[in-house]
């Protein structure tokens, strides 16, 4: 038999398969999501999504350490108010939650880079995204608000802020803002490609940010769509946006690969709490291997094209490309 081709000579071993392979990762890729609560002496379990807490301001610093140990260099902050109003004030307040953990982790853990998510269901009364005009999101309305946020943010020391509330607009208004304000060096990671999806029901749990009523499918995008988020990727990029995310991952990675081949920037994608939750579960369960399963859904993530990883087990895999298992 002539087989002159045969891919598994490629294959013999370990150190053939690394050599050849095509998908690499780096830990400076990863991004760990992150929740800061008011109060002290607090690190609670948030229960749908076992391993992963929300952190008090004195307890936060013990976390970002171990974080940037591990070597993950970036973390992104999500803010749990002990007030909501229907106009999310505490989202651009100066002693906001996200405002005072910035300032503490810059203060005591300077090296890492701090990433914000920019969004108002947090901090309103309502859930939503954003102001209300009747039981409707006012898009242009709430472009003010989140334009003061972003700014609020970077004025206690984020290093890049990144919008999820998927208002038209939303880009191109933080962009001008923070340009105004002098801040024309701060990058804007826009969740562009935001689908409305059953994956974040953890989240919602650990933010405290599920909508009172309704809801989020006026301005999250359709699951069923793949040219609208391409649509809507373009649109960011040409309002400023230096960093595209798709999100989720894991169900929208042909989202990841065809935004990646569109745009001139970089391309994020986030493993949400849906995804996390899942794999907890089973895990828990003995059904799976949790740590291969991790490491298959990092590499398809980067395979598919996206140069950033948002995940909740940033650490974790951290640990596993040290140790040589992915990477």
């Amino acid at each position: 038999m002539d087989m002159r081709m045969r891919p598994r000579r490629l294959r013999g071993n370990e150190m053939i398969r690394k050599m050849v392979r095509e998908t690499r990762m780096d830990k400076s890729s990863l991004i760990y999501p992150l929740f800061v609560m008011e109060g002290s002496g607090r690190k609670e379990e948030i229960p749908s999504m076992p391993g992963q807490y929300r952190y008090t301001l004195d307890i936060l610093p013990e976390k970002l350490s171990e974080l940037a140990d591990a070597g993950v260099g970036s973390v992104m902050l999500f803010g749990i108010p002990d007030h909501k109003d229907e106009v999310g004030s505490g989202a651009y307040a100066e002693d906001g939650i996200v405002q005072k953990a910035l300032r503490k982790a810059k203060e005591e853990v300077p090296d890492l880079y701090y990433i914000t998510d920019v969004c108002m269901c947090e901090y309103t009364s309502h859930g939503h995204c954003g102001v209300l005009c009747g039981q409707d999101v006012d898009n242009d309305r709430t472009l003010e608000l989140l334009s003061r946020t972003a700014l609020s943010h970077v004025q206690a020391g984020a290093d890049m802020v990144a919008p999820s509330d998927m208002m038209d607009g939303r880009v191109l208004a933080i962009r001008e803002t923070l340009d105004q304000a002098g801040y024309t060096n701060t990058p804007i990671m826009s969740y562009a490609v935001k689908y409305a999806s059953a994956f974040y029901g953890p989240f919602r749990e650990a933010a405290d940010s599920a909508p009172a009523f309704g809801d989020r499918k006026t301005y999250q995008m359709d699951f069923h769509n793949s040219r609208e988020g391409i649509k809507e990727a373009m649109l960011d990029v040409e309002e400023g946006a230096d960093i595209i995310m798709v999100k989720p991952a894991m169900s929208f990675l042909d989202m990841v690969t065809k935004v990646h081949d569109m745009v001139d920037v970089p391309v994020a994608a986030y493993s949400v709490s849906g995804e996390y939750a899942m794999v907890k579960a089973a895990a828990m369960k003995g059904w799976i291997d949790e740590d291969r399963i991790v490491c298959e859904m990092a590499a398809s993530v980067f395979r598919a094209g996206a140069q950033i990883y948002l995940t909740y087990y940033a650490e974790e895999l951290a640990r596993f490309m040290d140790e040589g298992r992915i990477g």
